[in-house]
C-alpha cells in the first residue's frame, strides 16, 4: 500500500531488496479525498476483498467483475502465486471428495504481458517464453534451447548451440533462422530500425555478430542479444523472431510456437516444438539418409585407415575416435580457449551425436606426450574410458593422428572449483563440504574400485570441474602415464603442482596412492576456508597456518567472517584434523581415501593429528 493510495504488486530483487516497477496496480487513489485515500487492505470473513479508503468508501479488488459466493456455504481464500498471479478461490463446504477449488478473480488479467517492465527476466527465466493457460502460465523452452535446471521447469534456457557469434569466422552463409510466430521478447533489445522490411532485418542480423534475434512486429525490426528477457506468446501482435543459429548446429526453419488447431485455439506439446509441413518431413528423411549412407561409407574408410596406421580403433570401450580434421572443425580451429595447465590446452567445442543433436564437449589438446607408442596411449585411454561415476568428468571421445593427440570430455559449464572457491561472493559452506565429500569419493573410485589402480598425480582444485548443479568432477586423472617426465609445473622430475606434493616425490621411494592422498589434504583445506595452498603475497602456507592454529586452539582465524562455518565448528574442526591427517609427511601415516572418507562423514572418530612436518624449524 503505497502513501498515496494505490495498492500495487512488485517484484523485488531479492539480493538487494530492490523494488522493480509494479505490474499490477488496484489506482484506489480519490482525488476527490486527495493523497493517502487508500488506508488498508480488507479481506472480512464473508471472503470480500476491498480497499478501504479515508472518505470511508469500499473498493472492490475486482472491479465488480468477481461473482459473489456466500461465506456461508463455501470457504475462500487469497493467494498470490508464485508467478504474480493474484487471485481469490472457493470451495464447497459440502460436496465431497470431488469438490474443487474454483476461482472467482485474478489479477492482473494477463500475467505474461503485465509482467515485462522494468529489469529482470519476466514471469519465466531468461530465454524462456511465458504461454497463458487458465489465467495462469507455463514456460517453454523454444526449439534449440533447454533447460538450464532441469528441475525448475520454470527458469532460465540455455542454447544447445554455439552462442558466439562473433567468436566465429564471420560468413553470413554460415548461419541459419528458427523462426518463431507469435513470440515476443519485449526487453533485450540494443538496436531498433523502423519502418523497415522484413528481409532487410533478418540480414541485418546475419551481418551483426552480436545480433542473437531478429524481432518484427508491423514495420519494426529490433535486434536482440542475449540473455533474452520478457518472452512471452502474444497472437494479437503478428510478431515474427528470427533466431539466429549455426546451420551446422541444429536444424532450423519456419517453426510455429505453438502450433494451431483448427479452431484457432493454441497448442502447445510437451516435448517442445515440432516441424510441420509433409514436404519439410520428407525432405529432411531423404537428406537424412543420404547424410547416413554417406557418413557410414565415410567411417568405413576411416576405420580402415585408422586401424592401418595407429590402430587406435580398437579401443575397447565406447568411445568415439575423431579425426584432427573433425576436432579442428569442431573447436573452430581450436579458438575458443577455456583452460590450460600441465597436460595442455583446453578448448570448448562442439560435436554432433548419433541422433543428429549437437553436444558442447571440452577438447584437451595434450603437449609433449610421452613417446612410448600407440599401443601405449591406447591402453591409458582405454583405462580412462572405462571409469564410471558421478565425481569424474567422463571422456567421450579421443583422436591420435601422428603428433595429436586429443581427448574429449563432457563440457561442464560452472568451471574449475579454484574460480569457485577464490572468487566473490565466498560460496556457501554447506556447498564446500558437499564438494569435498564428493571429491574424496571419486579419488577413492581411482584407488580402489576401478579395475585398473590410478593414480592422479595432481590433485588441485584447478582439476576439479562444477558441474550445472554444481557437483564436484574430478578431471585428468589417468593421464600422469601419458606425460614426458619434465612437463611439471615445478620445473623438476616431479609430476604435481607446487604446493599440493607430497615430500616421497622428493625421496627415492616408491610412489603410491598416498601421494593423492597428500593432494587432497591440501585440497580440504582449500575448500573449507577459501584460501590457497600458497599465499606468496602474505607469504603463507596453509597446511603450515592451519595445524598452528588447531595447535593453538584458534581454528577460528582460519575462517574470519565466514559466520556459516563459525556457526559449524564442530564439522569444520573435524575436516582440518582429516586434512592434517591426510598431509603428514610421513605416508604410512596418512589415512587412505576410504578411511578419509569417513572421518568426514564423523562415522570414524578423527583422533589429534600429529605435526606434519615434525622436522620444519617453525614447530
Amino acid at each position: 500500500m503505497l502513501e498515496y493510495g494505490n495498492l500495487e504488486l512488485n517484484v523485488v530483487n531479492l539480493p538487494t531488496g530492490k523494488y522493480y516497477g509494479a505490474y499490477y496496480s488496484c489506482k484506489t487513489e480519490d482525488p476527490r479525498t486527495g493523497p493517502n485515500s487508500g488506508f488498508r487492505l480488507v479481506y472480512n470473513e464473508s471472503g470480500e476483498l476491498y480497499i478501504s479508503t479515508r472518505n470511508g468508501t469500499n473498493i472492490q479488488i475486482h472491479d465488480g467483475k468477481g461473482i459473489v459466493i456466500p461465506s456461508r456455504d463455501f470457504y475462500h481464500r487469497v493467494v498470490l502465486h508464485f508467478d504474480g498471479v493474484f487471485a481469490q478461490y472457493y470451495h464447497p463446504k459440502t460436496g465431497g471428495s470431488n469438490a474443487t477449488w474454483s476461482m472467482v478473480w485474478s489479477k492482473p488479467d494477463d500475467i505474461c504481458k503485465a509482467l515485462t517492465n522494468g529489469l529482470g527476466s519476466g514471469v519465466c527465466g531468461f530465454n524462456s517464453v511465458c504461454v497463458g493457460e487458465n489465467q495462469r502460465v507455463s514456460c517453454k523452452c523454444v526449439q534449440g534451447f533447454s533447460l538450464v535446471d532441469k528441475n525448475n521447469e520454470n527458469g532460465d534456457c540455455q542454447p544447445d548451440f554455439d552462442s558466439g557469434f562473433c567468436n566465429r569466422t564471420r560468413n553470413d552463409y554460415s548461419y541459419d533462422f528458427i523462426r518463431l510466430q507469435d513470440v515476443v521478447w519485449e526487453s533485450s533489445d540494443y538496436e531498433e530500425y523502423w519502418p523497415y522490411e522484413e528481409e532487410n532485418c533478418r540480414v541485418s542480423c546475419l551481418q551483426d555478430c552480436f545480433c542473437a534475434v531478429a524481432s518484427f512486429i508491423g514495420s519494426s525490426c529490433r535486434k536482440k542479444k542475449y540473455p533474452l528477457s520478457n518472452g512471452r506468446l502474444d497472437q494479437s501482435l503478428d510478431a515474427r523472431a528470427f533466431i539466429k543459429v549455426p546451420k551446422s548446429g541444429i536444424s532450423a526453419g519456419d517453426i510455429p510456437f505453438p502450433a494451431r488447431n483448427p479452431n484457432g485455439k493454441k497448442q502447445l506439446s510437451q516435448k517442445g516444438l515440432v516441424i510441420t509441413g509433409y514436404t519439410l518431413l520428407g525432405a529432411s528423411l531423404l537428406l537424412n539418409f543420404i547424410i547416413l549412407i554417406a557418413f557410414r561409407s565415410r567411417s568405413h574408410c576411416s576405420l580402415a585407415d585408422k586401424k592401418k596406421d595407429s590402430g587406435s580403433a580398437v579401443i575397447k570401450s565406447n568411445l568415439h575416435v575423431f579425426t584432427y580434421k573433425e576436432l579442428v572443425e569442431a573447436t573452430s580451429d581450436f579458438r575458443d580457449e577455456v583452460g590450460r595447465g600441465a597436460f595442455g590446452i583446453v578448448y570448448k567445442g562442439m560435436i554432433r551425436t548419433g541422433d543428429n543433436n549437437t553436444v558442447l564437449v571440452a577438447v584437451k589438446r595434450l603437449d609433449r606426450v610421452a613417446q612410448e607408442g600407440d599401443k601405449e596411449f591406447k591402453n591409458e585411454v582405454n583405462v580412462i574410458g572405462q571409469t564410471h561415476h558421478k565425481n569424474l568428468v567422463k571422456l567421450v571421445g579421443f583422436c591420435k593422428e601422428d603428433q595429436n593427440h586429443l581427448l574429449l570430455y563432457e563440457f561442464l559449464p560452472n568451471g574449475t572449483l579454484a574460480n569457485f572457491l577464490f572468487g566473490h561472493p565466498k560460496p556457501v559452506w554447506k556447498e564446500r563440504t558437499r564438494i569435498a565429500l564428493g571429491i574424496a569419493r571419486g579419488i577413492l573410485y581411482l584407488h580402489e574400485e576401478c579395475d585398473t589402480q590410478i593414480i592422479h598425480c595432481d590433485i588441485k582444485p584447478q582439476n576439479v570441474l562444477l558441474d550445472d548443479h554444481f557437483n564436484a568432477k574430478i578431471s585428468d586423472f589417468g593421464l600422469a602415464k601419458l606425460l614426458m617426465m619434465n612437463q611439471t609445473h615445478t620445473r623438476t622430475g616431479i609430476r604435481g603442482t607446487k604446493g599440493y606434493i607430497a615430500a616421497e616425490w622428493f625421496r627415492n621411494t616408491p610412489i603410491t596412492t598416498k601421494v593423492d592422498v597428500y593432494s587432497y589434504g591440501v585440497l580440504l583445506l582449500e575448500t573449507i576456508c577459501c584460501k590457497k595452498a600458497v599465499d606468496l603475497k602474505d607469504n603463507v602456507i596453509l597446511t603450515y597456518w592451519a595445524y598452528d592454529c588447531f595447535r593453538k586452539d584458534r581454528l577460528v582465524d582460519l575462517i574470519v567472517g565466514d559466520y556459516e562455518a563459525t556457526d559449524d565448528m564442530d564439522t569444520f574442526e573435524r575436516y582440518v584434523k582429516t586434512a592434517i591427517w591426510c598431509v603428514q609427511e610421513d605416508p604410512t601415516v596418512r589415512p587412505n581415501m576410504g578411511k578419509v572418507i569417513q572421518m568426514l562423514e564423523g562415522v570414524t572418530q578423527v583422533c589429534v593429528p600429529p605435526n606434519p612436518s615434525p622436522y620444519d624449524a617453525s614447530y
